[in-house]
């Protein structure tokens, strides 16, 4: 048995139509048979254990019950306990970073997809700083993430698949999962 999070993409912004009630969140990965489930926050972060033998993929899983029962389309990407202790511990920016919130966390949908965020570390964002780490990218903005000239350049090349999270969420979510 081993511990993860699924973090879903763009459930419950600020004027989302991708609107779901943390409680039925909850319900919902434990109907899939996933234990210890708990919700962090109100932004779509589900800790839970996958239990021994599970089979299939649980971010598919979610995103599957998430179309049939609410009619949410979100992709959803899971991270093991040890993936997001890396991401906190690992953080290249961490000298800059001296506020948690403007410090994100973008996860792509596939490791690989990292290799389309190369071309921005090519270009110069001012104050705001990319850099790549192991299954991330790390976006200090400066002057916040609804400010921020680099967040939009990363999610448009990412094709809008990956996710993000502030790295004051990251330490949240790494709490919930021990």
């Amino acid at each position: 048995m081993r511990r993860v999070v699924a973090l879903l993409r763009g459930v419950n912004n600020i004027g989302s139509a991708k609107r779901i009630a943390m409680a039925d969140l909850k319900t919902l990965v434990e109907e899939l048979g996933f234990l210890e489930v708990r919700t962090l926050l109100n932004s779509g972060n589900v800790v839970f254990t996958l239990p021994t033998g599970s089979r299939g993929d649980p971010a598919a899983r979610i995103e599957k019950r998430l179309t049939s029962r609410y009619g949410i389309r979100c992709r959803v990407t899971v991270l093991s306990a040890g993936q997001v202790a890396s991401v906190v511990r690992d953080n290249p920016l961490a000298g800059l970073a001296n506020t948690p919130s403007h410090m994100l966390i973008v996860v792509p949908a596939a490791a690989s997809d990292q290799v389309r965020l190369r071309p921005l570390l090519e270009k110069r964002w001012g104050r705001e700083k990319l850099a790549l780490g192991k299954r991330v990218a790390y976006l200090w903005c400066a002057e916040g993430v609804a400010d921020s000239r680099l967040w939009p350049a990363v999610d448009r090349a990412l094709e809008r698949t990956g996710t993000a999270r502030n790295m004051a969420t990251m330490r949240r979510i790494l709490a919930g999962l021990r």
